[in-house]
């Protein structure tokens, strides 16, 4: 807006000289100013004293300043919403929303810093990542990779022999760095109905549940896979596969598992037509095992073996195809192996379940050799 170049103080007296009879083009000419500007001042300045004059000179003067500020919030305002979508706290975060708010909205680097709460030291030096940092998020990585189904907490106890001294809260900055995220299954829902709880094994070889888990070839020829886990170690006792498996095959496989590890005390079954046939039952009551069947149609009551189908579904069977049952027997042993010796499970206290069982042995022996003692003495 142009200043003019008259005071208040002028324009009121040139009024006062044209209220007393001064002619107004005489004015005018006198006073160096066109009779349209005089008419203009008469309509915004007539009846006024100087003083509210400069009073209406004050407010217009506030107004244009509340009118500016007004108008730059709403821009701050706008600039927040356009770079944030919800609540950021880190400093990286606030690192890109600075930068999103001078390359976009053309503020300058200390209004855009003030805005987001950040200094100008912190977003003009970012933090640089250590050799521990880099060499541990490449692991991080490469894990993942591999075991697709497991989230920053396994991949904590896999890489914790390795990085001794790092704890899971570095172990979920890294993994939340690298976009790695672990896709969440839904939930079948079913009707609520009365849980049956399982009867917890108190030694190794005391309770074997057993299982059978489909799958094909590339071809489309079936496979059969029969699942055996120890519910006190859960250890993988054996995993055998084949195009179909019967009673008697079933028997032949734990007949090969007693040469190692002795028969057990007991079997935990469902009602399928191989553990119900008169070669298993004959081959149960032959050994002196105990033979314990679910109800049929829960599954819960043999939750054990539930639990190391699904995991073995999910990262054994879904993450490859078969081309013939030797890849399929080579591939299945080779990940019975790792879960048994180096994937770490949750309820052992997160070490493989060979490790707890040759700890759990060790133990055993450690409080046989002093019972055996003390009955000597």
């Amino acid at each position: 807006m142009k200043k003019s170049r008259f005071s208040d103080e002028q324009i009121i007296g040139f009024l006062r000289q044209a209220e007393a009879g001064m002619g107004i083009p005489e004015l005018c000419r006198s006073g160096g100013f066109s009779q349209a500007t005089f008419y203009k001042w008469r309509a915004k300045f007539g009846g006024m004293q100087v003083s509210e004059a400069q009073r209406l000179r004050e407010l217009e003067s506030e107004n244009a300043k509340l009118k500016r500020l007004l108008a730059e919030a709403h821009l701050d305002i706008h600039a927040l919403k356009s770079v944030f979508r919800g609540k950021a706290l880190a400093p990286q975060a606030r690192r890109d929303a600075i930068r999103q708010m001078i390359e976009q909205h053309h503020l300058s680097e200390r209004h855009a810093c003030r805005l987001v709460g950040l200094s100008r030291d912190s977003y003009r030096h970012p933090p640089q990542l250590s050799e521990l940092n880099a060499s541990l998020g490449e692991q991080i990585r490469q894990t993942a990779l591999v075991r697709r189904r497991f989230g920053y907490r396994r991949i904590h106890d896999m890489l914790r022999e390795q990085f001794p001294g790092v704890n899971h809260k570095r172990i979920y900055r890294l993994y939340r760095q690298a976009n790695l995220t672990v896709k969440k299954r839904s939930k079948a829902k079913r009707p609520a109905q009365e849980r049956v709880p399982l009867q917890l094994a108190r030694n190794i070889n005391e309770v074997l549940s057993m299982d059978f888990v489909s799958d094909s070839l590339s071809s489309g020829r079936r496979l059969k896979c029969l699942t055996v886990v120890d519910d006190f170690s859960k250890e993988s006792v054996e995993i055998a596969v084949d195009y179909g498996i019967s009673g008697q095959y079933v028997t032949r496989v734990l007949d090969q598992v007693a040469r190692f590890r002795g028969y057990p005390a007991a079997v935990r079954t469902d009602n399928g037509p191989e553990f119900t046939s008169r070669a298993f039952l004959a081959w149960a009551h032959t050994h002196g095992i105990r033979h314990i069947l679910i109800e049929p149609g829960k599954p819960m009551q043999n939750g054990y073996i539930e639990s190391f189908n699904g995991k073995f579904r999910d990262e054994c069977l879904n993450e490859q195809w078969f081309e013939s049952l030797s890849q399929a027997r080579e591939c299945i042993a080779r990940w019975r192996q790792d879960y048994n010796e180096v994937r770490p499970h949750s309820s052992l206290g997160r070490i493989p379940p060979a490790k707890f069982a040759q700890q759990h042995r060790q133990r055993a022996g450690g409080a046989a050799g002093s019972e055996q003692k003390q009955n000597f003495d």
